[in-house]
């Protein structure tokens, strides 16, 4: 799980748990007090989107689980749990989240199928879920390959869901009264940040290597917290282009970020060689 699906998966998700699952079974938290601030804060005034309600003491008990399962490292849990969740309460105020938390573990487990299943599914649930319209966009684009038969027909799903999710963000509301405005709009800067990547992602599949490059570079300057990951996508990105030297230096970035996976440090240095051979390559 990258940095910006952390980011947004805990500012939203898990601070829609933290008041949801305090609500009385059968009604919503109360606006006032939900809406309080801490006192380092200014208070927030921007609309908040209508919120869930349990039906039952039941439901509320499975939800907790749920949310618990998605906030620990087993991934097999948090499938077991949310599924149950589902069969059990299959008419919930809180379907859409628990399909989007089925979509998101599976993305990290890398079952591309279900991915998408859930994703949709999630749509389905909620149409207007940037979220899953993020998710879907990127991981259809990531997963194209050169040969598939229907490739533009799943970029030009891929680009469809992205711009949906732009259009929604405009709007959108803060998810829930606990999200101060200040967070929110970081919040949408990077989910907007995942939009600008689907696009590069999407113009490297079409082998339009410059316009991946600036979708890269706008998605790393607007995001809060830049996601190493892109930066090597970039760096590669201007390797493709020719851009040999600007790419060695952004993939030199990567080691020195805090808090980088080896996983990725050992991919940033390998794209490094192999830019550094095929610069020597072209100067031959």
């Amino acid at each position: 799980m990258n940095y910006r699906t952390i980011f947004t998966a805990a500012l939203i998700l898990a601070c829609a748990a933290s008041v949801l699952l305090a609500q009385p079974a059968g009604q919503a938290p109360p606006a006032q007090a939900a809406q309080a601030a801490p006192a380092a804060q200014p208070a927030s005034t921007s609309p908040v989107a209508k919120q869930p309600a349990f039906k039952s003491q039941e439901e509320q008990a499975a939800a907790v689980l749920m949310f618990q399962a998605m906030q620990g490292p087993d991934s097999d849990a948090r499938v077991k749990t949310s599924e149950a969740f589902l069969q059990k309460f299959p008419d919930s105020e809180f379907k859409s989240i628990a399909l989007f938390f089925l979509a998101m573990t599976y993305q990290e487990k890398n079952d591309y199928d279900k991915t998408l299943v859930y994703g949709e599914a999630t749509l389905k649930a909620e149409p207007g879920n940037y979220q899953a319209l993020l998710l879907l966009s990127r991981v259809i684009a990531f997963r194209v390959r050169e040969n598939d038969l229907d490739k533009e027909e799943k970029l030009t799903t891929s680009e469809k869901y992205a711009n949906q999710a732009l259009e929604v963000l405009k709007t959108a509301p803060r998810p829930n009264p606990s999200i101060t405005d200040a967070q929110w709009e970081q919040g949408k800067q990077d989910l907007t940040a995942q939009a600008y990547e689907a696009f590069a992602l999407i113009a490297l599949a079409r082998k339009q290597n410059d316009v991946a490059i600036g979708q890269f570079k706008k998605a790393l300057a607007t995001t809060t917290v830049p996601d190493p990951a892109t930066i090597v996508r970039l760096g590669n990105a201007l390797a493709k282009a020719g851009q040999f030297d600007e790419a060695i230096a952004t993939l030199g970035k990567v080691a020195t970020m805090p808090e980088v996976s080896p996983a990725v440090k050992n991919v940033a240095a390998k794209e490094i060689e192999r830019t550094k051979q095929a610069q020597a390559q072209a100067k031959k």
